[in-house]
């Protein structure tokens, strides 16, 4: 208890030392993270505003243009409709017209100016529209499907006013709550402001899209606003740091409490097992001694008897070797030093010489055996030793928690790359939630009508290293009151290379 009383303080400490850094970083770091915090917010707020924007451009563009095709459709377009159109779309304040060879179609007798020639000549084959920056001014070059003429390149220069008129206004103007939006030209000029901009300071700005690639949006702030709201979400994250901090201690002392506890089982387990042992070693070596001592002093009335004392002496020094076998073998898997020689072997011998082995009891006590081997089973490859001893671990438990209903069945068959072995009994069967730790160390379940059954509790938990190791597995099937099934998969050695 001495080692959990330090792990227990080591936690405590740990934990408080933690919570002590945690609360001076936090305080060092308040207004830091206030005020980062604000400006994250902000910068979210101005992306939205310029996405905004600039999605409000681009679809008066798209509702422009598609007005356009509609007339460039007639293969004669009029003068006028065009006039009429761009009367009608004033975020545009100039449109030129041109067809493949480069001849100007509107205006009449315009001339390629410098502004169309600096347009590339690629537009042509990759088709679309294209923002291109010609100078400080923002244009629109689309190819547009004509009538018979073929396509014609349409130039639209973007009026400045009509944006601030017809777009910032109507799309910024909801969006500042208590701060100042400004929209800056590329020289840095304020073109639109959602109010005055005396007493302010510029907070951070952010770009527009390719629909505006001059032009930047710029939130301002008046000069000593605070960001409370930061600040009181800064005080609830600290709040939540400290709870979360408070859980993890907790979660420390149950942790260590639950290491001490297992530790505690864990030695009272082995006290168990050293007494088992100890018991299972003197009651058949009782027997040994009693019996021989009998036919030493001549005192078997007759032959027949005799023999069933041989015998008694046999089946309790076969007892002994096992129980020694299991030791020994627990013994060298603990430390490591466990080897099997794996090879081909027929399963169906090992079978049979374990059950010659507990013939006597069985017949003894009344079981009916039930042996079922199929046909052309495939040889396994397996350590038979090591096979033999874990079927007699099964065996003796059918053994050991079989009552009124005394059956054993064991069996063998092949189930794809595997041979399987069952043994069966109609026992008192295993509780549902102790099926998966019957297989552990010295664990042993906690039931009466199991108190007095002997045992050392490392039986099935050889049976199951023994079946990984042999890179197979142990499974067990059960009902309380109806029995078990444990059934023990081992490789095929035919489909082995």
């Amino acid at each position: 208890m001495s080692r959990a009383r330090v792990l227990t303080f080591g936690a405590v400490l740990v934990a408080t030392v933690v919570l002590a850094v945690l609360g001076y970083v936090s305080l060092r770091q308040w207004q830091a993270s206030a005020e980062l915090l604000f400006r994250e917010q902000s910068r979210d707020m101005l992306t939205m505003a310029a996405e905004k924007a600039e999605m409000a451009i681009l679809k008066s563009e798209e509702e422009s243009l598609a007005s356009l095709q509609v007339l460039l459709m007639d293969p004669t377009p009029r003068p006028d409709a065009l006039d009429e159109w761009r009367r009608r779309n004033p975020i545009f304040d100039s449109l030129t017209l041109i067809d493949r060879e480069g001849r100007v179609l509107y205006p009449q007798g315009g001339e390629q100016s410098a502004l169309l020639r600096e347009i590339p000549q690629g537009i042509w084959d990759r088709g679309g529209r294209r923002h291109l920056l010609v100078g400080d001014q923002v244009v629109l070059a689309a190819v547009i499907p004509g009538a018979a003429g073929g396509p014609v390149l349409a130039v639209l220069g973007r009026s400045g006013e009509a944006v601030k008129r017809d777009v910032l206004a109507k799309t910024l103007g909801g969006l500042e709550g208590s701060s100042v939006l400004a929209v800056l030209d590329a020289q840095g000029e304020a073109v639109y402001t959602s109010g005055p901009l005396d007493g302010t300071h510029r907070v951070l700005t952010v770009a527009f899209g390719e629909a505006m690639p001059t032009w930047r949006v710029a939130l301002y702030q008046a000069e000593g606003a605070s960001p409370r709201g930061d600040v009181r979400r800064q005080a609830m994250l600290f709040m939540a740091a400290f709870c979360l901090l408070l859980v993890v201690i907790a979660l420390g002392l149950g942790a260590t409490y639950r290491v001490v506890r297992r530790e505690s089982e864990m030695a009272r387990l082995k006290s168990d097992f050293v007494a088992n042992v100890s018991h299972d070693l003197k009651t058949p070596l009782s027997l040994i001694r009693m019996f021989g001592e009998t036919l030493e002093l001549g005192r078997a009335p007759d032959e027949a008897t005799r023999r069933e004392y041989y015998a008694v002496i046999t089946r309790e020094s076969e007892r002994l070797t096992r129980l020694i076998d299991n030791v020994l073998d627990f013994s060298r898997i603990e430390g490591g030093r466990q080897r099997y020689e794996l090879g081909p072997h027929p399963v169906e011998p090992l079978i049979h010489e374990v059950l010659d082995a507990f013939r006597y009891p069985l017949a003894q006590r009344g079981f009916k055996l039930e042996v079922t081997v199929a046909p052309d089973l495939p040889d396994a490859l397996v350590d038979p030793d090591a096979i033999k001893q874990a079927l007699a671990n099964l065996v003796d438990n059918a053994l050991k928690y079989s009552t009124e209903r005394r059956r054993l069945g064991i069996g063998a068959r092949r189930e794809g790359e595997w041979v399987v072995i069952e043994v069966a009994d109609e026992g008192i069967g295993i509780p549902a939630g102790e099926t998966e730790r019957i297989f552990e160390k010295f664990y042993r379940i906690g039931r009466s009508e199991t108190q007095g059954t002997r045992g050392s509790g490392v039986g099935l938990a050889l049976v199951k290293h023994i079946a990984e190791a042999h890179g197979g597995r142990v499974s067990v099937e059960s009902r309380p009151g109806q029995g078990s099934r444990f059934a023990l998969f081992l490789p095929v050695a035919d489909d082995r290379p």
